[in-house]
């Protein structure tokens, strides 16, 4: 049996691809070696599959020379600094100070998250779909 695998395997010397016989054809073994997995956030992952619907070239270079996870932890880890950023100087800006979440908690939540969702709205225009 092991006499037969070696006969149905050869390396390709010009290129130095493996070849398995399967059936009546050579196929290439081809194989990716992993990348190391990297938990991502929310704007990591709506990079990637910006990525993978809009940028097909872009995801597919980055895939094969596996620098796509370090492209989402960089751009995650951008996005939130930014919008950390963002959200301070925008909170500077209103008139919100921190008596108004004793005496009027509703006003507030509602400026604190009209100011988050602007802040990401920037961040996602001009960090995540580019």
């Amino acid at each position: 049996m092991k006499n037969e695998e070696l006969k149905d395997r050869f390396i390709d010397e010009k290129t130095g691809i493996e070849y398995a016989k399967k059936g009546d054809y050579y196929m290439p073994n081809l194989y990716l070696e992993p990348e190391e997995k990297i938990p991502l956030n929310k704007y990591g992952l709506l990079r990637l599959n910006y990525l993978r619907k809009h940028k097909k070239a872009e995801y597919t270079i980055l895939f094969m020379n596996k620098e796509l996870n370090k492209h989402l932890k960089e751009i995650q880890e951008q996005a939130q600094k930014e919008i950390d950023i963002l959200i301070e100087d925008l909170k500077s800006k209103s008139d919100l100070t921190e008596d108004m979440k004793n005496t009027n908690p509703l006003y507030w939540v509602g400026t604190m998250n009209a100011i988050k969702n602007q802040a990401e709205e920037i961040v996602l225009k001009e960090l995540i779909y580019v």
